[in-house]
């Protein structure tokens, strides 16, 4: 559970200490430094109560104390920050043309990121898999290493994904029904501890809500700028994975009826005309997976150059994307929407026209308030996002066993 719209509340139902805990800890890392009685009066715990909590989480290494403060009334109060340093979550994420690891501690901060070049595009699901646990391997003997309690490992996947962890269908992977938590839990040998996979859009937007520049956002949308657009979205807090989890294909919502022909067989849709391959329609429209970045890049250097044509092109992109963008604006209203991926390094020339578009086409006044802004996270976002849900999951209540 992410919603930090009312703020941590104690519980009032079966495991009152598990999920109290998590209330303590929940608060600490949205206020620190704070102190116990900043818990007590904040959550409706009593002190005593507070007290026992705060022993038990420093006991488990999951909080520290810092010294004492004097700014405030009375005698000086011992504060309390984040520990989380023997813990570790990963983050996986696989994508047409790369593999990405990372791994954060309890408090957030970075222990590795790691990316790799991977023939996602051509390589079955089995070579994937074998793939993936090669990476994950590679991370845990380094988390193993550092004597580190690993989490859980979550996998980032641009495709459909089920709530049991299933790809149901990763077009641009060339995937179908792929059990990929299953599959990758057995090549680690039932390592112990979570396995999950969830839509690498949805994990993007968790990195955002939880780590990005507009953290505090409570309705925010995360646009990926891969090889295919899909959309992460929060609403009051929540990420939003629809009835089955398949929610955010807003790459497949048509934008022209006489455009392009897309990669879903239909025409117009959103990742036709405004994603990386209409970008690079005419300076490398053969581009293989491999090839896109250095072809961005290519693509940058001539805008910065004033290059006519490209700069007609990334306008001609910001204005179908601002048209998708004002969709999204109309029906969920969100506060921000974020551009990741090959959208950050083209936003200087995007951004403009999406936002004339956005301005154009919105309902409300002034966009409803929706502001369209690009990614500080980098191409990361999707794995960060897959270690942040399992920080959530902490918060949620499912601590680490203890000892």
């Amino acid at each position: 559970m992410i919603n930090t719209h009312t703020g941590p509340q104690p519980a009032d139902f079966a495991d009152v200490r598990a999920t109290n805990l998590a209330v303590v800890l929940r608060f600490v890392r949205e206020n620190a430094p704070c102190s116990r009685a900043d818990i007590a009066a904040s959550t409706g715990l009593n002190k005593a109560t507070v007290s026992s909590l705060v022993a038990d989480l420093i006991d488990r290494r999951m909080l520290r104390e810092t010294g004492l403060t004097e700014n405030r009334v009375g005698r000086p109060a011992t504060m309390l920050v984040l520990d989380g340093s023997p813990y570790a979550a990963i983050g996986l994420e696989v994508n047409v043309d790369y593999l990405t690891a990372v791994a954060v501690d309890l408090a957030g901060t970075e222990l590795l990121s790691w990316r790799r070049s991977f023939p996602g595009a051509t390589a079955t699901p089995n070579q994937a898999v074998a793939a993936v646990a090669a990476l994950a391997r590679r991370v845990l003997n380094r988390m193993g290493k550092e004597a580190r309690q690993v989490l859980g490992i979550t996998v980032a996947v641009p495709g459909l994904v089920d709530v049991d962890g299933s790809v149901r269908i990763a077009p641009n992977l060339g995937w179908r029904d792929v059990d990929l938590a299953g599959d990758l839990a057995k090549a680690l040998r039932d390592p112990g501890f979570p396995v999950l996979v969830d839509n690498d859009a949805n994990l993007a937007a968790l990195a955002e809500h939880r780590f990005g520049a507009h953290g505090g956002a409570e309705n925010l949308v995360y646009l990926t700028g891969e090889v295919g657009v899909g959309a992460g979205v929060i609403l009051d807090g929540r990420l939003r994975r629809g009835g089955l989890g398949f929610a955010g294909e807003i790459g497949h919502i048509q934008i022209d009826p006489s455009g392009p022909e897309c990669r879903c067989g239909r025409r117009g849709c959103l990742e036709a005309v405004a994603g990386i391959g209409a970008v690079l329609k005419d300076t490398a429209p053969d581009a293989t997976p491999a090839e896109l970045e250095p072809e961005v890049d290519e693509v940058v250097r001539l805008a910065e150059g004033g290059d006519a044509a490209t700069l007609a092109t990334l306008t001609a992109i910001g204005a179908n994307l601002g048209r998708g963008v004002a969709i999204i604006a109309n029906v969920l209203n969100p506060e921000v929407v974020v551009l990741g991926g090959y959208y950050v390094a083209l936003a200087p020339w995007v951004l403009p026209a999406a936002q004339d578009e956005l301005a154009l086409r919105s309902f409300a006044p002034d966009s409803g308030g929706t502001r369209l802004v690009a990614s500080a996270l980098g191409y990361g976002a999707a794995a960060l996002g897959a270690a942040a849900r399992l920080l959530d999951s902490i918060d949620s209540g499912r601590l680490p066993a203890h000892g």
